[in-house]
């Protein structure tokens, strides 16, 4: 039987289905009464935590539920916007929840700095082999936020969280990432409608090698992008060539002259010689269309 905050921070018409106020299904509320057994099953988990929205979402709900020990665990390295780190350290600070941040070089991995195709699977494998190693230590399950969608992208590193043993509770109880940003706003958890995130590595075409200082580049020119509006952005990195992808809906504002004068400018001020627009707008892994079409959420 379920207690504890497991069922006030809802109530008990969010987990009887009935939608009273949350436009939850009853599908989705057995979804996470499903997630909080299996939770409490585990017992003591250490849950990897980008600070974007699934992670937030599983660190925050796993801390209200009784009998469960939740500790976050936030790796930075130079593929995560420092931004993201922050804002994870600042949510466990607030909510008092135990927080371990690992410093981690995927680039010192040759295979990650190659940037193939199945970058993805080897730089998974540096990051969360250090998760696990913390995980044991605190004698925890390791966890991670991946979601049932996620099942239908290209993600290589899937496969390097099952040769771990890293387990991915929202998606072995089926929670989509509709349900889990519903879920997360019905908590009152922030991010909950926070634009899509990943690594910064999936704005360098692949075959291009990845460097430091391209990601760092790369990173700064979304901010500015970000600070003049646009909060679903990315900036792919052609070499000097900065492709900038925003919602079609954004672009009338971002080509206004007072924001593409300013937006270029602080462009090429970071080394892009030139400075575009993709027409086709944002889309979910562009730069694996010449993979077949496959998205890997990126």
């Amino acid at each position: 039987m379920l207690h504890g905050r497991a069922l006030t921070r809802i109530g008990d018409t969010f987990y009887n289905g009935r939608m009273t106020g949350t436009g939850m299904t009853a599908e989705a509320a057995e979804k996470l009464r499903r997630l909080d057994a299996l939770l409490m099953e585990m017992g003591r988990v250490a849950i990897a935590f980008s600070g974007g929205t699934d992670s937030t979402f599983l660190v925050g709900h796993a801390q209200g539920i009784a009998g469960v020990q939740a500790t976050a665990i936030t790796v930075r390295s130079s593929l995560m916007p420092a931004s993201d780190a922050e804002l994870a350290a600042r949510f466990c600070a607030e909510r008092g929840i135990p927080h371990i941040v690992l410093e981690v070089d995927p680039l010192a991995c040759a295979d990650v700095r190659a940037n193939g195709p199945d970058r993805c699977y080897h730089c998974k494998r540096v990051i969360m082999d250090a998760v696990a190693a913390a995980a044991a230590e605190l004698d925890a399950i390791p966890c991670d936020g991946s979601n049932a969608d996620d099942a239908f992208d290209y993600r290589p590193g899937a496969a390097a969280l099952e040769e771990l043993g890293i387990a991915s509770p929202l998606a072995q109880v089926g929670l989509s990432k509709a349900e889990i940003r519903q879920a997360a706003r019905c908590e009152g958890l922030p991010r909950w409608d926070a634009p899509a995130s990943a690594c910064l590595a999936s704005r360098i075409p692949y075959g291009t090698p990845l460097a430091e200082d391209a990601l760092l580049r790369v990173a700064q020119a979304e901010q500015i992008l970000r600070a003049h509006g646009s909060s679903q952005v990315r900036v792919r990195a052609h070499g000097d060539v900065a492709r900038i992808e925003v919602p079609a809906e954004d672009m009338a504002s971002l080509v206004q002259p007072s924001v593409r004068t300013e937006v270029s400018r602080m462009l090429h001020g970071l080394g892009f010689a030139y400075v575009a627009v993709d027409m086709d707008g944002y889309r979910m892994g562009s730069l694996n269309e010449g993979l077949g079409g496959a998205s890997d959420g990126t």
